[in-house]
C-alpha cells in the first residue's frame, strides 16, 4: 500500500463519516420510528381481526414483504412522477423504508402479541378494560420485550439497507463513496473502507442491543 492509497483512505474518512452522521443515521432513525408505529397499528388490527381493515393491512404486508426494497424505492421515486406525484429523494427513501420496516416488523409484533397468554387478556376483560387499554397496558409491553431482539436486528439491517437510497440520488454514505471512487479510481480501497464504516456503526448498535437486552432481563 503506497502513500497515495494511504492518503486517499485518510482523506476519505470525514467524507464518509459526515454523510453517514447527517444522512444515513437520520434516514435510519426516521424510517424505523415511522415503520415501528405503522407496525404496531398493523399488528393490532390483524390480531383484532377488524373487518375490512384487517384485509387491507394483510394485503399491504403481502405486497411489501414479497417485493424487493429496491423496486419499492424505484416505484416511489421514479414511478410516481409518471402519474403526477413527485416525491423528493430523501422523503421517497423514508416512505419506502418505513413501509418496508412496517410490513416486516408487524409480523414480528403480531407473533409476539399472540404469544402473550390469553388468560391475561381475559383478566383485563373481567375488570372492564377496553380492548385498546388491554393492548396498551398489558399485551404490548410484554410483546415488545419478547420482540425486542428481532426488532433491533431489523434496525441494524436498516442501517445497511439505507445504502440502496444511493440509487435514487440520496447522498448518503455509499453514494459519497461512489463519488470519491469516480475521482480517485480506487474502487477496491474505497468500497472496503465504506464497508468498514458500516461495520463500525453496526458493531456499536450490536453492543447497544446487548446492553438493552441485559437491562430488560434485569427488570422483567
Amino acid at each position: 500500500m503506497d502513500d497515495r492509497i494511504i492518503g486517499i483512505i485518510i482523506d476519505s474518512i470525514p467524507k464518509l463519516l459526515i454523510p453517514g452522521l447527517t444522512v444515513t443515521v437520520p434516514l435510519t432513525l426516521i424510517s424505523f420510528a415511522i415503520g415501528l408505529v405503522l407496525a404496531i397499528v398493523v399488528a393490532v388490527v390483524r390480531v383484532a381481526r377488524v373487518p375490512v381493515a384487517s384485509q387491507i393491512v394483510q394485503f399491504y404486508v403481502w405486497v411489501f414483504r414479497g417485493t424487493p426494497l429496491l423496486v419499492q424505492l424505484f416505484v416511489i421515486f421514479f414511478g410516481l412522477p409518471s402519474i403526477g406525484v413527485v416525491v423528493p429523494a430523501f422523503p421517497a427513501a423514508v416512505i419506502a423504508f418505513s413501509l418496508n420496516v412496517g410490513a416486516y416488523a408487524s409480523e414480528t409484533l403480531r407473533g409476539a402479541i399472540l404469544a402473550v397468554p390469553q388468560g391475561q387478556i381475559e383478566a383485563g376483560k373481567t375488570v372492564n378494560l377496553s380492548y385498546l387499554t388491554i393492548m396498551r397496558q398489558i399485551v404490548l409491553p410484554q410483546a415488545f420485550r419478547s420482540a425486542f431482539p428481532a426488532l433491533f436486528n431489523s434496525f441494524i439491517a436498516l442501517v445497511k439497507d439505507t445504502s440502496l437510497a444511493a440509487n435514487i440520488t440520496v447522498v448518503e454514505m455509499f453514494m459519497s463513496a461512489q463519488r470519491i471512487v469516480a475521482t480517485t479510481y480506487e474502487p477496491l480501497v474505497l468500497y472496503i473502507e465504506v464497508g468498514v464504516v458500516y461495520l463500525f456503526f453496526c458493531t456499536l448498535l450490536t453492543v447497544l442491543q446487548h446492553y438493552c437486552e441485559r437491562r430488560l432481563a434485569e427488570h422483567f
